[in-house]
């Protein structure tokens, strides 16, 4: 599942429309929905990149848009169910 919203074509739409990344796209959705993330990279353009996602804000249709392609489904491991 990781990754795959960067090949979305709602997503890549709505970069193309605010000219950024569909990376900064899914960080601007996760920062605007309160969602604390961690993005992490090797690569300084990419670094530079992520951090570079408060010159602009999602509009409530594409944030309407990208709610709209929860699948309920998990990334990572379940915290509730965890084995430490």
């Amino acid at each position: 599942m990781q990754g795959q919203l960067l090949d979305h074509p709602v997503i890549k739409e709505i970069a193309d429309r605010h000219r950024k990344s569909i990376a900064q796209i899914i960080l601007r959705w996760d920062l605007q929905n309160g969602v604390v993330t961690i993005p992490k990279s090797t690569k300084e353009h990419r670094i530079v990149e992520n951090a570079s996602v408060f010159d602009f804000e999602l509009t409530n249709v594409d944030m309407e848009r990208i709610n709209s392609l929860n699948q309920n489904l998990r990334v990572g491991p379940d915290p509730d169910n965890f084995d430490f």
